[in-house]
């Protein structure tokens, strides 16, 4: 018997409302996380609540290494003679709330309306570890054999995974042999079927720091003589940026389309139309970027970009008075295509801002990067499984589509177990907002994907079975 919101109401919603109080950032957003505690208070949360849970044996282990994130992880053992590991990968650390969130809404006070909850971290994503374990909850409920499975959640996923090869590194002997990932932050095009993601893009924040001054002065005492550190920050970003078009212009960052993923955007294209322009609240006559619907959709999920993110050094409008700043700090963050190497872009980044600087301005840079990631091809068991998995959830067939985020513990698996069947997949929808204001889980959408787990989980016991 399937899941049902009701079910979910009674037996999960309370505690993700209080998981959804705890303003427990990833530590790129909070240095003193581990004097805040915050982290600590919800894998705590979430771990009572998963030793709460039903299962016939599990156990639930709260992992630390000094200094590091910690990681929750629940095995579940096997209910049949199925061998082999079930790995579902969620994450508990959150985005700082970005600005004011629109009235009635507050990022870390959760708000119901109708079927969608609001607050910072419901959707990307505290519900992965409620829908990964009410899945395997409802297999052992309906007497379902499964194998074995572990949930991991870590803590430091928003911040680029920093801590998750290190607790990998030490959780080898727990997860074993893995054969399958089912990895539950990903995004959805539409509410109505399940998504599994094809691609995600690598990620590289760099923050760049240009210094001209030892303290502020006068601008009429020393513009025209001193340059603006400003204008030095823009020299360096036309290096590798076009300004008039976007195009990012360091070769490294780039990469050639696949021909199945551009194929894949034009099938998406023609079902959906312009689908990836629909969920943007773009304002009334700004020009998007791409030539149609199917570019849209390979510009998000396979173009390089450069975002700025952050700023400091700028006083805010209402106190900005007449002066020549002394340096100014810019946070970026570029997006790679899933198959360009990370660490070897990265260094060609910093070597483009770091050489021949304008007006020998002293510049400070540092950098995080993390691969992308493509996944491989689907088992043909799996293959039906999703499409039953879909169909049975939602009644509609499966969707495959890249997605423009990133997630590091892909590439991270994926280089441990190359022969690792990945599902990507996640309920980060239109109007979900992940890292924006007024971030929202669709419920209906969340009861769904449960459901398609708990499929493919019980497809894949199925699959070792009658291959044995």
């Amino acid at each position: 018997m399937a899941l049902s919101l009701s079910d979910f109401e009674s037996d999960a919603l309370s505690t993700l409302m209080s998981y959804g109080e705890i303003p427990c950032l990833s530590p790129m957003f909070d240095s003193q996380w581990i004097e805040h505690g915050y982290l600590d208070i919800a894998i705590n949360l979430l771990a009572d609540w998963a030793k709460s849970r039903r299962f016939a044996q599990s156990q639930v282990t709260i992992h630390r290494l000094e200094g590091r994130t910690p990681v929750l992880t629940v095995t579940i053992e096997a209910t049949g003679p199925v061998d082999g590991t079930v790995v579902l990968y969620g994450h508990l650390d959150k985005q700082p709330p970005l600005g004011d969130w629109s009235p009635g809404l507050e990022p870390f006070r959760p708000s119901r309306q109708g079927d969608r909850l609001f607050a910072r971290g419901l959707a990307d994503d505290g519900y992965s570890t409620f829908s990964a374990l009410l899945a395997l909850e409802q297999l052992e409920a309906d007497g379902i054999e499964h194998g074995r499975c572990v949930v991991l959640i870590e803590a430091s996923e928003e911040s680029g995974s920093p801590d998750l090869d290190a607790h990998l590194d030490a959780l080898s002997d727990l997860l074993g042999q893995v054969e399958l990932l089912i990895c539950l932050d990903s995004g959805a095009l539409t509410y109505d079927r399940l998504w599994v993601t094809t691609s995600l893009r690598g990620v590289i924040n760099v923050e760049v720091t240009v210094r001209v001054l030892e303290q502020g002065q006068h601008s009429g005492s020393a513009s025209g003589v001193v340059p603006s550190s400003f204008r030095i920050l823009r020299q360096l970003l036309d290096r590798v940026e076009d300004a008039s078009t976007g195009e990012i212009l360091v070769e490294e960052l780039r990469a050639i389309i696949p021909d199945e993923h551009v194929r894949a955007a034009h099938d998406i294209a023609e079902e959906f139309g312009d689908i990836v322009a629909r969920e943007l609240p773009v304002l009334p006559g700004v020009n998007l970027m791409g030539d149609s619907s199917a570019d849209r959709i390979l510009r998000r999920s396979w173009s390089p970009t450069l975002s700025i993110v952050g700023m400091s050094g700028v006083p805010d409008s209402s106190i900005a008075g007449n002066v020549l700043r002394p340096f100014t700090t810019a946070v970026l963050s570029f997006r790679l295509p899933p198959s360009v190497n990370a660490e070897l872009a990265c260094e060609a980044l910093m070597r483009v801002l770091s050489n021949d600087i304008p007006s020998s301005a002293i510049v400070e840079l540092s950098s995080h990067a993390a691969d992308g990631w493509v996944a491989p091809v689907l088992a043909p068991w799996l293959d039906q499984a999703l499409s039953e998995a879909s169909i049975g959830a939602f009644g509609h067939d499966v969707g495959f589509t890249g997605e423009g985020g990133s997630i590091p513990f892909l590439a991270s698996l994926g280089k441990r177990y190359p022969d690792v069947q990945f599902v990507a997949t996640g309920v980060l929808g239109p109007g979900s907002n992940a890292h924006g204001i007024d971030e929202m889980l669709d419920l209906p959408m969340m009861i769904g994907v449960t459901n398609a787990v708990s499929s493919v989980v019980a497809a894949f016991a199925r699959h070792k079975r009658e291959s044995a």
